[in-house]
């Protein structure tokens, strides 16, 4: 027999067949994680206790000692999902330890711990318990369930994500204080909150040590940063220009009403911000967006799209929209169709209305069908595969600098331009995490644009 000899710092000469022995011996844990950027980078930070803890990180598809899932509940879907995914690990693995955390914890716990498989429930206030609780588990048994009332959710577990990408989520701040008539989000996070600026700073001081170049700020309600501290979101944007090491920052979602002109010339003047913004709609007819509880109009939207491409006339702009809200009747549905076709986003996200407990919209009389609803989002894809095409065509012939991330498909890579174009070009492990000029050539039907890097050619 052949035995293979080595070093580890630490530990000196030994085998690797000892080495691979003790590597079987560490637990395993596995992270699944649905919904928004938050909960990634929630996510990551738990999974950064368990790697310090010993444990060894693993593939969601992989065999695990423990699972964690991180879990969403903005629609039905999302739990459905959530459900599924506790039953799929524990036929694969009936001896995991299966723990449920998240916004489809704090709403229903009681409900998830019913589900066969399930050891632990922890609700938002403790999520940043998850290794604690989780490693005290010494066998499977009765689910426990750490929940909370809505109104006691006062803890911020902070978080961002590492390791796995070119960028990562910097989760800011946490909460929501607006009160839509169909979400649940305010019930599942609690009141607006946030991390001071200076720890916000260090967080991401720290990530640029970790080697990522890019950072997307996030939060339930980013823009209204500032709530608990007396600071102001523009005043974070401007700390978090000067950090070292961080070349881009995108902010992953901003309420119209929060986008002010101040934010938006800040954006426009700095070259590390990039033109890039997520503004969520929801409906493009004023008498929904009242049944909503929005705090905008339609004619306040389209002056805050106006704002953005006066400053940045090449800003990616994707929408959030809903279809099939109670009361929205064909002429309500065909004047937001045609607001969203004049305005012209480069992107829409588009959501079937989903009843959720405990929410205003289920009282609301003129339901609408869900054949209905589903024929509605149908159109809207349709109009945002045309919008998103001719955004990403309108970049062909120029020259942009594009930040690559380490996925292969097919022999290719891809990345971003400032403005979210994803361009793909051949694989090259040289240009991974590297921002590196590209010539555009050719729009796919898929909106990826086909690239030619400068220095190749050169």
């Amino acid at each position: 027999m052949i035995v293979c000899v080595g070093v580890v710092e630490g530990v000196g000469v030994f085998s690797f067949s000892v080495f691979y022995y003790l590597c079987a011996l560490m637990r395993k844990v596995n992270f699944h994680t649905l919904g928004c950027k938050l909960n990634f980078s929630e996510s990551s930070t738990i999974a950064r206790q368990f790697e310090q803890g010993g444990f060894v990180r693993v593939g969601a598809n992989e065999q695990a000692d423990i699972s964690i899932i991180n879990s969403c509940s903005v629609t039905e879907h999302a739990d459905k999902k959530c459900r599924n995914i506790i039953r799929k690990i524990h036929r694969r693995n009936p001896n995991a330890i299966i723990a449920v955390t998240g916004c489809y914890a704090q709403l229903k716990p009681y409900e998830i711990a019913a589900i066969d498989g399930v050891d632990i429930v922890l609700s938002n206030n403790h999520k940043g318990e998850t290794y604690q609780r989780v490693v005290e588990i010494a066998q499977k048994g009765r689910a426990q369930v750490y929940s909370c009332d809505t109104d006691e959710i006062t803890s911020f577990f902070a978080g961002f994500s590492s390791g796995d990408r070119t960028r990562a989520f910097l989760k800011v701040q946490d909460g929501c204080d607006y009160c839509c008539s169909y979400c649940t989000i305010h019930n599942a996070r609690g009141a607006s909150r946030n991390i001071p600026i200076a720890e916000a700073v260090r967080q991401a001081e720290e990530i640029a040590r970790g080697g990522q170049r890019e950072i997307v700020i996030t939060g339930v309600n980013t823009g209204d940063f500032g709530r608990t501290t007396g600071e102001s979101f523009l005043d974070l944007l401007r700390a978090l220009d000067g950090v070292k090491g961080i070349e881009r920052y995108r902010i992953s979602s901003i309420e119209p009403n929060l986008l002010t002109d101040d934010i938006v010339e800040f954006c426009a003047a700095s070259p590390k911000f990039q033109h890039h913004f997520h503004i969520p709609i929801q409906c493009g007819s004023n008498k929904i967006l009242a049944l909503m509880r929005r705090r905008y109009t339609v004619e306040k939207f389209e002056d805050r799209i106006a704002a953005v491409r006066r400053a940045m006339p090449d800003a990616f702009i994707g929408i959030d929209v809903i279809t099939g809200f109670p009361g929205e009747s064909d002429a309500d549905f065909r004047d937001s169709y045609n607001f969203l076709e004049r305005i012209a986003p480069s992107f829409l996200h588009i959501f079937p209305f989903s009843e959720r407990a405990n929410t205003p919209a289920i009282a609301l009389p003129n339901k609408v069908q869900s054949s209905v609803s589903t024929a509605r989002v149908k159109e809207l894809e349709a109009l945002s595969d045309r919008l998103h095409y001719d955004f990403c065509s309108r970049a062909i012939g120029q020259r942009a600098e594009v930040l690559f991330e380490s996925t292969e498909r097919g022999g290719m890579m891809t990345g971003f331009t400032s403005n979210y174009v994803k361009v793909k070009v051949p694989y090259n492990k040289r240009y991974i995490n590297r921002i590196v000029t590209v010539d555009m050539l050719s729009a796919e039907p898929s909106c990826e644009v086909v690239g030619r890097i400068v220095e190749d050619e050169e």
